[in-house]
């Protein structure tokens, strides 16, 4: 296990981070205290979770994965755990957020009240990295900095990070930030995968440029790099759900993971993970993690089996050709999560 410093903050984490959203609903809590102990056991020491988790999200279940993890927590040092969770801001139409009546637009009442929560559930009274799950680009960002700043300050939050965010979203931050003495994103998580490699254009120039670390989240595609979804839609799953059961944005956003390209690249993919002898799910994290930009990949697992296939990544280094291969695909299948193949940014 790699340890990497997030953006120009002091806190250091392992390069693979333990997506949390599958706690309390795919898995029950003690399946989830064991798959948290044994990526710990391997040198995980990064989790990252939502007050919104588990997903899909439930009025009933808000705020279950928090208090799960939180108890958790109990069982080992605090200095020796770096939790990362979230404040639900506007979801833009891709489901409706059971939390604060689902007003989430993003203001300093909606931070403060969310991360204050957060606490009480995770039994902590320090978040090492407090992120926006979604940006609210109608709300000055100095007023989500200032907010951000001031629980800072307060001792609550150590670092600030935002997801979902855009370029012009991370830039227009930072410059607030400069221009007000606030605090800065010190990371962006947003989704990056080998089927969704749309941060490799600008913001990977952002990125670099301003210091910042991605925190690249479903780097399987959404269970799509598993080849789950290659011959058929399994019933259970996340985007089967969605296929057969979900509201016309929920569908959509499935159509965007599981279709023709992104099931041809796939089977691509997997042909070079059996050349090099690895699962495609061990050749999907270990590519995520050779980007320079690339502090944690977040990946989440519903069994201890899925668990030990992610943890094969962690020694695991693409040779050059390799990356050639890959990119190759992306040559001919480039960006498969849009109907166009056009990079979308």
């Amino acid at each position: 296990m790699e340890y990497r410093r997030l953006g120009s903050s002091g806190l250091t984490v392992s390069d693979l981070c333990m997506g949390t959203m599958t706690f309390g609903l795919a898995c029950d809590e003690p399946l989830s205290f064991q798959i948290m102990d044994r990526a710990f056991d391997a040198g995980i020491d990064f989790y990252d979770t939502a007050e919104v988790y588990p997903v899909p999200p439930r009025a009933d279940l808000v705020g279950v994965t928090e208090e799960i993890v939180g108890r958790w927590m109990r069982t080992k040092s605090r200095d020796a755990v770096t939790i990362a969770t979230k404040v639900t801001g506007p979801r833009h139409g891709w489901f409706a957020a059971p939390v604060r009546g689902q007003r989430c637009f993003i203001d300093r009442h909606q931070i403060l009240k969310s991360c204050d929560e957060s606490l009480r559930r995770l039994q902590t009274d320090y978040i090492d990295l407090y992120q926006i799950h979604w940006p609210d680009h109608g709300m000055p960002y100095e007023e989500v900095l200032g907010a951000l700043t001031e629980l800072r300050k307060q001792g609550k939050v150590r670092v600030i990070g935002c997801s979902n965010e855009t370029c012009w979203g991370v830039m227009k931050s930072l410059s607030a930030a400069e221009k007000g003495r606030l605090d800065r994103y010190e990371t962006v998580q947003n989704n990056f995968s080998l089927i969704n490699r749309r941060c490799e254009s600008e913001l990977a120039q952002v990125l670099r440029k301003e210091k910042l670390s991605l925190l690249p989240y479903s780097p399987l595609g959404g269970g799509m790099l598993t080849g789950k979804y290659q011959n058929s839609i399994p019933p259970g799953a996340r985007f089967s759900d969605y296929l057969t059961k979900g509201a016309e944005r929920q569908k959509r956003m499935a159509q965007r993971f599981v279709n023709p390209r992104s099931i041809e690249a796939t089977a691509r993919f997997n042909s070079i993970a059996d050349e090099i002898g690895v699962t495609v799910t061990a050749l999907s994290l270990a590519w995520s993690r050779q980007h320079d930009f690339v502090a944690s990949t977040i990946f989440g697992v519903t069994g201890m089996e899925q668990l030990e296939e992610c943890l094969a990544a962690t020694d695991l280094i693409l040779s050059d050709e390799t990356l050639r291969q890959i990119d190759a695909i992306d040559f001919d299948i480039p960006n498969p999560m849009t109907e166009d193949g056009l990079r979308r940014l």
